[in-house]
Order: C-alpha cells, then structure tokens, then sequence
C-alpha cells in the first residue's frame, strides 16, 4: 500500500502523525509528508484511519 498528500488540501493538522508517527510527520512548511513508502503491512489499518481522520480529505491510498 501506498499513501499521498496533496499539499493543496493539507493544512498541517498534524492528525495523520499522532495516529502513524512511523508513516507520516510534517515537513519545515508544516505539511505532511509521507516518510514510509510503501507502507509497512502492520501499519495499514493505521493509515486506513489516517486517511479517514484527515480533516481535509488530503490523503488518499494508492496500490
């Protein structure tokens, strides 16, 4: 599985890295980035709700 961000949509909630620190932080502009690619097969239901608990809908699941 893999994970983007669209930067357009992301407002640095920071929620997607309280939920999976190990797949997401922020970068010096205060937008996530995805620093696990692909994501490890343990932390998939993480990001699944990751992706849910996004405020503004900016990630999105791929592969």
């Amino acid at each position: 599985m893999r994970v983007v961000v669209d930067r357009d949509r992301c407002e640095g909630n920071a929620i997607c890295v309280r939920i999976t620190p190990e797949v997401f932080e922020l970068d010096e502009d205060e937008y996530a980035t995805v620093i696990a690619d692909p994501v490890p097969p343990e932390l998939e239901d993480l990001v699944v709700k990751a992706i849910a608990d996004c405020p503004r809908a900016a990630l999105s699941r791929t592969g």
